[in-house]
Parts: structure tokens; C-alpha cells; sequence
């Protein structure tokens, strides 16, 4: 789950491209920037959000 859901600077919706983000470029497999390209995110400040988030709400709620 990523949080916010909405990129700061334009407020478009950038959370429902997460989990395939974090899927596919954080194993180190695939460039970030090809797999964003694949995603459809052109914008730079939507590409940064999703480059640049830590998921924490695993850290912060841990009673699930």
C-alpha cells in the first residue's frame, strides 16, 4: 500500500502503479526508469514520487 495516494505536485493518482513498481524495480531486475516507462508514468515529479517513497506503514502499524 503506498501512502500518499495522490502525487504531491500535480495530484495525479500515482498509487495504483505502486505494488508493480515495487515489484518488478526494487529486485534490482529491471531499471526503475524502463519499468516506469512500461507503467505509463511520464510526468517527472509522479516518476519521483514513486522512485523516492519508503513504505512505512508496516513500521508504523505493526498489529495487523
Amino acid at each position: 500500500m503506498m501512502v500518499p495516494v495522490r502525487c504531491f505536485t500535480c495530484g495525479n493518482v500515482v498509487a495504483e502503479h505502486w505494488e508493480e513498481f515495487e515489484d518488478r524495480a526494487r529486485d534490482g531486475d529491471e531499471d526503475p526508469a524502463e519499468v516506469l516507462d512500461d507503467l505509463g508514468v511520464d510526468r517527472f515529479c509522479c516518476r519521483r514520487m514513486l522512485v523516492s517513497h519508503t513504505d512505512l506503514v508496516d513500521v508504523v502499524s505493526p498489529y495487523q
